[in-house]
């Protein structure tokens, strides 16, 4: 597979997003989840993509075991800032204060197996911390040679000029899809301007791009996806018909409906990196072949037409989760 990079870190133009092998998308089998991220370095998908509030901590113990002996043809990234409650898995709170911050990346160490790890990543921006001592923790992780580089997700353009000017940052990693699209006014070409790579996750829509899913008796009753505004009663079903027409055009272009949107998302930039997440090979390797699908400037526009910005029913996250840009 190609690559890109997110500022001076080489990466496979697509990644996986493991944090699905773990929780939050029903049934979970770890032999399959590690054969899938074997498979994954088979096919020269480098970067894999955890945190440690997924599972919470058991994502990033699964990784580890995955890894243990293939640690030179990953690019591993993990995250911290999300605090959540190992008992019931509730979300406490979000802490960006430098002493979380070192200690949240030794604890992920310990949990991935490593002395350090490739990126590492402020999962979510802590409104009580600045942002300049948030990213000054990181810089001292850099220092102590615990990570190679840094990133952030779910920031605004203004975070992430304070944030170059503490310490050069290698990626944001914001959500961004065909139904997805709020990141292309301002962050993308921040980005683009001070050289930062973005990181796209659910890629997919959660699921919806794939086209597979048609009710929301398709999914468990633990899933996360039953809980999220876009997956509600009506805005499901609404989205459901966007999706057709990528599907139409999937058909007439020989690929899949994943394959055609992660397409889509190479083709809008070579900074950004898709990161979809599975639990399977059969999808990895449906997800890796997106690489070799090419589109020409009619289909992206014909495209981006049939699913214009703020075309999807529903918001990304309910409301106390939802990311808010500076």
């Amino acid at each position: 597979m190609q690559t890109r990079r997110l500022g001076t870190l080489e990466v496979s133009a697509i990644g996986l997003g493991c944090m699905g092998m773990s929780e939050f998308y029903g049934p979970s089998d770890e032999a399959e989840a590690i054969a899938t991220i074997h498979r994954a370095l088979d096919l020269g998908v480098t970067l894999l993509d955890t945190a440690d509030m997924y599972g919470p901590f058991t994502n990033e113990e699964l990784v580890g075991r995955a890894i243990r002996g293939r640690r030179d043809r990953v690019v591993l990234a993990t995250k911290c800032g999300i605090v959540r409650d190992p008992q019931n898995r509730s979300i406490r709170g979000i802490d960006g204060s430098p002493a979380y911050i070192l200690n949240a990346c030794e604890s992920s160490l310990k949990r991935l197996g490593v002395d350090h790890v490739d990126l590492y990543q402020l999962h979510r921006v802590d409104p009580k911390v600045p942002i300049e001592d948030s990213v000054g923790a990181m810089a001292e992780l850099v220092r102590a040679g615990k990570t190679r580089h840094i990133g952030l997700s779910e920031a605004g353009p203004r975070t992430l000029r304070r944030a170059v000017g503490v310490h050069p940052i290698a990626s944001l990693q914001t959500e961004y899809s065909l139904l997805t699209r709020d990141a292309e006014a301002e962050v993308i070409p921040t980005c683009r301007e001070l050289e930062v790579g973005f990181l796209a996750y659910s890629p997919l829509g959660r699921g919806l791009l794939t086209g597979r899913f048609r009710s929301r008796a398709d999914f468990t009753p633990d899933d996360y996806r039953q809980f999220t505004p876009r997956f509600a009663e009506g805005a499901f079903e609404a989205n459901v018909q966007l999706v057709e027409r990528v599907a139409e055009i999937a058909r007439e272009k020989d690929c899949t409906p994943a394959q055609l949107a992660l397409a889509w998302l190479l083709a809008k930039g070579p900074e950004i990196v898709p990161i979809p997440g599975t639990k399977s090979r059969a999808r990895l390797e449906e997800n890796a072949g997106a690489a070799g699908v090419s589109l020409t400037r009619a289909e992206m526009e014909r495209l981006e037409a049939a699913l214009p910005p703020g075309a999807a029913e529903g918001r990304r996250y309910p409301g106390r989760l939802a990311p808010v840009w500076e």
